[in-house]
């Protein structure tokens, strides 16, 4: 047993000699000093490979936040069936998109244009469609960042990049060509999150409804995949199945009521849905549109108590400039909903697609801008808007901005309006209030009530829990008193010039609850003195200006502010939302 004993030992020694070895071996990484000057080679032909064209356009580029739209307690929620509300909840969401981290380039002077260079990689499994915006992988990106660049100019080439992409949108529009719906048309925009993504289907609430016996009442839906670039479209399980260009896109096995694989689009597809109903895609690309003067746009749900539980938020705020096909005209709105915010996300999707609607009538356009005048648009605009709703258990106000320009250096604003969200303007330094709250509180209000030949009762100041005699939806309240009605207050038509110093603040009911139309002026006038000394623009800050005061003193309701500066010195371009 001596010498096997022995043996056993010496095979031991050796192993934990050989261990140490390959410690010590992967610990110094000799292999390095070998490969060093070739690796650093590659990494120094991919820095001197151009990302970036030459600089020429005199275009300069904008960031924009995408806020999240979203509240109001109109008082209590009526004890009716107010549970059953719209299964629908596309709110908005905020949009976080990936920043590409790139390579060195020199800083490029005021109203340059960066181009970006496409490098194919004919390796790559996909390919890359014209227009398409260069993407690098995220392992590149990471060893160009380790081996290559400062982090300032890492910094600095992302925010180009970034403002490029925010830049770029595209506008799909669906056309239904054949069977019952013929002649429906929908239009979106990739950089609408708060209407993505959108259904096809029988029923509501599906965004483009198909009135086809042959067409599920979720059939299938469109998104926008912000990694790709592309419209993709998915079979959501239809019984009859979803066809893309005479190709089935439902999962094989039809019985399972599975959602088929994503496809993309591309302009001219035909979808077909069921046999008859053919829906043909039409995809625009689009550059970003300027907004001629400054927008800012602020909310919070608020709490009960500093550092409290925060209200659910059923305010919406929007806007959109221009409208579809309208350069010269855009909306700017507050939606406060009560007993959720369905109506109010109802309403808000309805409105831009309404009105641009209408206003797509030459006939109509050119009265509104020979006339200087917008009511009968407006008026038509609420009325189709209150059909188009299936709210029957909650409800919002409405107050609707239109504002156009006759194509010169004059604006036109008016305003319409059901509930208590407030808009105000001030030009030449004159108060103009732009609507009409519409509390049972209001002597006009109780007026034109007591004029249906039912007159409120002394002191009784709410219908049903219900603190507001008109809103948008709550079908279900109207079905039972005829007192609550859906039409609108028409303002008068506000001129601006350039000379007028301009301003609107349109607010839902949580800022003007504890902050006066006077003192918001106040804030606003005291807010653009600064910013002009400090030559920055206002409407961002002065819409957060007035949101932090109403949370100072505590406003105990959803709160959310648009603000628009037609002043000639603070005129910026500004990223549309829809």
């Amino acid at each position: 047993m001596g010498p096997m004993l022995q043996t056993i030992l010496t095979v031991l020694l050796l192993l934990m000699l050989l261990l140490i070895v390959i410690f010590l071996f992967f610990l110094f990484k000799p292999w390095r000093f070998f490969f060093s000057s070739r690796f650093l080679s590659s990494i120094k032909g991919e820095l001197e490979r151009p990302l970036f064209g030459d600089v020429g356009d005199a275009s300069s580029f904008n960031r924009s936040n995408e806020l999240p739209r979203d509240h109001d307690l109109e008082g209590a929620c009526y004890p009716s069936e107010a549970h059953f509300r719209s299964p629908r909840t596309h709110g908005q969401v905020l949009v976080h998109k990936q920043r590409l981290q790139t390579l060195n380039m020199p800083q490029p002077q005021a109203a340059d244009t960066l181009v970006v260079d496409v490098i194919s990689d004919h390796s790559s499994s996909e390919d890359l469609d014209v227009g398409q915006t260069l993407k690098l992988p995220s392992s590149h990106l990471a060893q160009i960042q380790k081996h290559a660049l400062p982090n300032f100019q890492i910094d600095r080439l992302q925010d180009f990049v970034q403002r490029d992409i925010s830049d770029q949108r595209s506008c799909l529009t669906l056309e239904v060509i054949s069977g019952p719906s013929q002649g429906l048309r929908y239009s979106v925009q990739s950089t609408s999150p708060s209407r993505l993504p959108l259904t096809l289907g029988r029923v509501s609430p599906s965004d483009l409804l198909i009135k086809d016996s042959e067409v599920s009442g979720k059939h299938a839906m469109i998104k926008w995949n912000l990694d790709k670039m592309k419209w993709e479209l998915v079979d959501m399980g239809s019984l009859n199945g979803t066809l893309l260009n005479s190709t089935p896109i439902n999962h094989p096995d039809t019985g399972s009521r599975n959602w088929g694989d994503p496809m993309n689009l591309t302009n001219g597809d035909i979808i077909t849905l069921g046999t008859t109903s053919k829906v043909m895609v039409h995809i625009t690309s689009q550059t970003q549109h300027h907004i001629p003067f400054g927008v800012g746009m602020a909310s919070d749900p608020m709490a009960l108590h500093r550092g409290g539980k925060r209200f659910p938020m059923e305010d919406v705020y929007y806007y959109q400039w221009p409208l579809p096909g309208l350069d010269q005209f855009g909306i700017f709105g507050i939606c406060d909903g009560h007993c959720g915010d369905g109506a109010a996300k109802s309403a808000s999707k309805l409105f831009p697609e309404i009105i641009a609607s209408i206003l797509s009538d030459s006939l109509k356009r050119e009265r509104v801008l020979s006339h200087r005048d917008a009511s009968d648009i407006l008026r038509e605009a609420f009325s189709q808007t209150e059909a188009h709703m299936n709210n029957y258990y909650e409800g919002c106000t409405a107050t609707v901005l239109l504002v156009w320009t006759d194509g010169g250096e004059n604006f036109f604003a008016q305003c319409a309006n059901v509930g208590d969200s407030t808009c105000i303007m001030s030009v030449n330094g004159k108060q103009i209030k732009m609507s009409e709250d519409h509390k049972f509180t209001n002597y006009s209000e109780r007026l034109r009530i007591e004029e249906t030949g039912e007159p409120l009762k002394d002191g009784e100041t709410r219908l049903y829990g219900i603190n507001l005699a008109r809103m948008l939806g709550d079908k279900f309240l109207k079905q039972q008193d005829s007192r609550f009605s859906s039409e609108p207050y028409i303002s008068q038509v506000v001129h601006i010039d350039q000379a007028s110093k301009a301003f609107a603040i349109l607010a839902s009911d949580g800022l003007w609850n504890v902050i006066s139309v006077k003192k918001a002026i106040q804030l606003v006038l005291q807010m653009r003195e600064r910013c002009y000394s400090e030559r920055q623009n206002t409407a961002e800050k002065i819409a957060s200006l007035l949101l932090n005061e109403a949370k100072t003193l505590r406003t105990k309701d959803n709160t959310s502010v648009i603000f628009l500066d037609f002043d000639t010195f603070n005129r910026f371009s500004c990223k549309v939302e829809s």
